[in-house]
């Protein structure tokens, strides 16, 4: 059904990804200082649609590609490893701030508005196609079926997502402070690279 060896290294990996700060992550812990806990829910509902719909196309789109030429297999993988080499070097090299809008005043938003945010800033986000298309194809198995594989690997990232959502808006205002003071930015950015990095030299060397 699927490669318990690939999962047990995916895990991690796509952990590692969602608790990096980035555009859904921002949205989550400033809609959760402006609106509450229970409200951001709505957006990280939509969020996580949006997810499993670029990781079911980065997916299904690369799968087709491999069916008619296998060859290509191997190019993805080195492709995966480069982008994700790139991406752990300019962690380590980043020096901005974790930008939240804490200023924003509290309003009655609608749920279906917030659903709609959630799932369009996922769809949206370039870097999240990048890391499906660059992630997902090396975790999967040619030697079994797509389906089930796909269908666990969507299974992790979702929920991977949202925890990680989930623990920025429940620390609101607190985590804020500690994530936007530039040096803890600076020490997340460098562990996170770092483990970037080894996780590209994993895939370059399987």
């Amino acid at each position: 059904m699927i490669d318990l060896t690939l999962l047990s290294l995916f895990i991690p990996t796509f952990f590692i990804v969602s608790i990096t700060p980035g555009m859904c992550m921002t949205l989550a812990m400033s809609l959760g200082i402006t609106i509450g806990v229970r409200k951001t829910f709505w957006m990280m509902y939509g969020e996580l649609l949006g997810v499993a719909t670029v990781a079911i196309a980065s997916v299904l789109g690369v799968a087709t590609v491999m069916a008619k030429f296998p060859q290509l297999f191997q190019a993805f993988k080195i492709l995966g490893a480069l982008y994700l080499t790139y991406v752990g070097i300019n962690m380590w090299r980043a020096k901005g701030k974790l930008v939240t809008n804490s200023n924003q005043t509290p309003q009655q938003i609608k749920k279906r508005s917030l659903f709609q945010q959630g799932f369009f800033t996922a769809i949206a986000n370039p870097k999240g196609w990048a890391f499906m298309v660059s992630l997902l194809p090396p975790f999967i198995s040619q030697s079994l079926p797509l389906a089930p594989q796909l269908g666990i690997l969507v299974v992790v990232i979702l929920m991977s997502e949202f925890i990680c959502m989930t623990i920025y808006a429940t620390g609101g205002k607190t985590i804020g402070k500690v994530l936007t003071q530039r040096n803890n930015v600076q020490l997340l950015n460098k562990v996170s690279g770092s483990l970037m990095i080894l996780v590209a030299i994993w895939l370059a060397v399987s």
